[in-house]
């Protein structure tokens, strides 16, 4: 089999760090996402091995498609050997979450405890483990794809039931978690592609159809074809609010401006106008017909009305990130919200609050009060034209683009407004883009 020769961007943001891989067409066929960690080095090579699984997922689709005796079981076994490698990767941070949990457990401060504290230790785990064939079931929704948030939300919930206040309470076991969970996300993957996808083959036929079992000979031959392929990474690009610690040589850095004005145009051929709201920072951008900068603001001092502010709202007021827009949707009395300092955020909310007005309301005031500040750097940098397109995690917020599409009717009518599902990956498209465009002139 020929070579893949792939082009790779990774944008490295404060929250998260996305990676995606295209080919010599220029075609996008494999993303990544992860939580950004403490180790930048770290973040990278994940988000970089999580977009070369998917672009080999993505080889396995098109050989599968493209023979005419397997296609029309295409979905059905694809669908279930992706689950079963996901599943197979969640069991195996799992085992490395147990090793880091006893590892933390044998700090000597526990020493009066040590035995009652490894029996809890040993249930929560065994108890996560079980958890986790629920979640990759074919029927189960997950809120996260993220291990973290998974492992997490089952810990707590277990250690609460193994925790005693006259023994093991449950802040030493949330201590021990929080200490573990770091060993982990900073920890690149175990065990090789072929290995976890050969693992993953057994089980995904087992439970498969009579139609998937009539052609198991030739899906293994094609899954034997994926993991024997050989994929190229011809060039490299790195952006992102981080973009100064990635491990590239400095010629294949690009800026966030660059990256995430490219990327827009190659999703959306008509953007002229591109709003980026991510963690730290704002990013009102101007982009010719060539997806070129031509101008931009950003904001400069702090990260307020940045994608940070909404998460200290949403920790302070105990809810998920993704629960602040639906909240304030339900609004029917926006308040007023003068101030979007991340700092006194805190301060403002318990007083609202103390005076009786509803949180749907204060939260409806705060997205609007983010979404003011960025329209005033939209002015700076020459308006909303035609067409307007919206990126970066807070393009995932459901009130925040109302209150976008509000404002920008009211001060520049009626405007062409593009939100992709994938708007997060934005900038790590244009990165890969830039890669592709210096390897090919250099060719």
């Amino acid at each position: 089999m020929k070579a893949l020769r792939t082009y790779v961007g990774i944008d490295l943001g404060s929250t998260t760090t996305k990676a995606v891989v295209l080919n010599d067409a220029g075609e996008v066929i494999g993303r990544g996402i992860t939580n950004s960690r403490s180790n930048y080095d770290v973040a990278c090579q994940v988000v970089r091995e999580e977009a070369m699984v998917r672009t080999r997922f993505t080889l396995t689709r098109q050989a599968i498609t493209g023979d005419p005796v397997l296609a029309q079981v295409e979905e059905a076994f694809l669908s279930s050997l992706q689950r079963n490698f996901r599943f197979r990767q969640h069991l195996d941070q799992l085992a490395r979450l147990r090793e880091a949990l006893f590892r933390a457990a044998g700090d000597p401060r526990h020493s009066a405890h040590r035995r009652e504290l490894n029996t809890a230790l040993e249930s929560i785990v065994d108890g996560m483990v079980e958890r986790a064939g629920l979640h990759f079931s074919e029927l189960a929704v997950r809120k996260s794809d993220f291990f973290r948030d998974l492992a997490t939300a089952d810990y707590m919930q277990l250690a609460e039931q193994h925790s005693d206040p006259r023994g093991i309470t449950f802040d030493m076991l949330c201590g021990l978690f929080d200490a573990a969970i770091l060993v982990v996300e900073n920890a690149t993957t175990q065990g090789s592609f072929e290995t976890q996808l050969r693992g993953a083959l057994e089980p995904t036929l087992a439970s498969a159809s009579l139609a998937v079992l009539e052609k198991a000979s030739r899906l293994r031959e094609v899954v034997e074809a994926t993991c024997g392929a050989q994929i190229v990474e011809a060039g490299t690009v790195g952006t992102g609010y981080g973009r100064q610690r990635l491990p590239f040589p400095k010629e294949q850095i690009r800026s966030e401006i660059l990256c995430h004005g490219l990327g827009a145009h190659a999703m959306f051929p008509g953007s002229r106008t591109v709003l980026d709201i991510g963690g730290q920072d704002t990013k009102a951008i101007q982009v010719d017909a060539d997806g070129l900068v031509v101008s931009f603001q950003m904001n400069d001092r702090c990260a307020a009305g940045c994608g940070r502010y909404l998460g200290y709202i949403a920790d302070e007021m105990n809810l998920g990130l993704h629960e602040l827009g639906p909240l304030a949707q339900q609004s029917t009395s926006r308040v007023k919200i003068n101030s979007t300092c991340t700092v006194f955020a805190g301060a403002e909310l318990r007083e609202r609050l103390s005076l009786g007005q509803r949180r749907e309301d204060i939260v409806a005031g705060l997205h609007r009060a983010i979404i003011l500040r960025a329209m005033s750097l939209l002015a700076r940098s020459g308006g909303v034209r035609n067409e307007f397109t919206f990126t970066g995690g807070v393009a995932r917020n459901p009130a925040a683009v109302d209150a976008l599409r509000q404002l920008v009717q009211e001060n520049y009518g009626e405007r062409t407004l593009n939100i992709s599902a994938d708007s997060i990956y934005t900038g790590a498209l244009g990165a890969a883009l830039f890669a592709r465009r210096a390897t090919q002139a250099n060719a």
